[in-house]
């Protein structure tokens, strides 16, 4: 399984690659060509909009994979929980909340993103009756975070989303008991409870 994203920046003012050659060819021979159309329209995406400002950056990369299918892990990996690399879920076409979040944190940053901006947030999806994860965006520190879903297309404020409770965020610099108008209290031992987190990046930096 394909489970790399490659980042070379060239120069500050060049789009980074996030998709080789070699890669594609791979997800080509195993996957056909739109599976390899997908990935090329994955680096275009970042190509044409790398410069732009941050808004839309987090329109287009919400939209571009917000097209791919809701499938359950146990449907589409037959295990219980899989996070899936933004390969691998380009290369099927399909992925569940935590793929879908995954590969939105992974391009932003790749567009120049902070990473301090983006959180991988689980909530609780009232209407759902279930869990459920969204990325969320923080302009600055204290501003009221940006929430990007697969269920809900439209880009709003957390205080809008009235249908999710958040319960706690995360991304490369820790993990955080979550509130609405913030990231949270730090939480002791951070992403190395994260066992799903650490198991991707590992694969990612394969």
């Amino acid at each position: 399984m394909f489970s790399s994203i490659s980042l070379s920046w060239a120069a500050p003012s060049k789009a980074p690659q996030v998709i080789t050659q070699q890669e594609i060819q791979k997800v080509t021979q195993q996957y056909g060509l739109l599976a390899a159309n997908r990935l090329k329209a994955w680096q275009e995406l970042v190509n044409e909009n790398y410069q732009k400002p941050e808004n839309i950056k987090l329109d287009k990369v919400n939209r571009f994979f917000n097209e791919a299918r809701f499938v359950s892990d146990a449907e589409h990996w037959k295990q219980k929980d899989y996070w899936a690399t933004p390969v691998e879920l380009l290369a099927t076409d399909a992925g569940d909340c935590e793929d879908f979040v995954i590969a939105k944190y992974f391009t932003l940053k790749a567009m120049g993103v902070a990473e301090s901006k983006l959180y991988l947030t689980y909530v609780k999806a009232i209407r759902l009756r279930q869990a459920h994860m969204v990325l969320t965006y923080f302009k600055t520190p204290k501003s009221i975070p940006l929430v990007l879903d697969n269920i809900n297309y439209r880009i709003v404020p957390a205080t809008q989303r009235r249908d999710l409770i958040p319960i706690y965020s995360f991304n490369g610099d820790g993990l955080w008991l979550s509130k609405q108008r913030g990231k949270g209290a730090p939480v002791k031992g951070g992403t190395q409870k994260l066992e799903n987190w650490n198991r991707l990046l590992k694969r990612m930096q394969q």
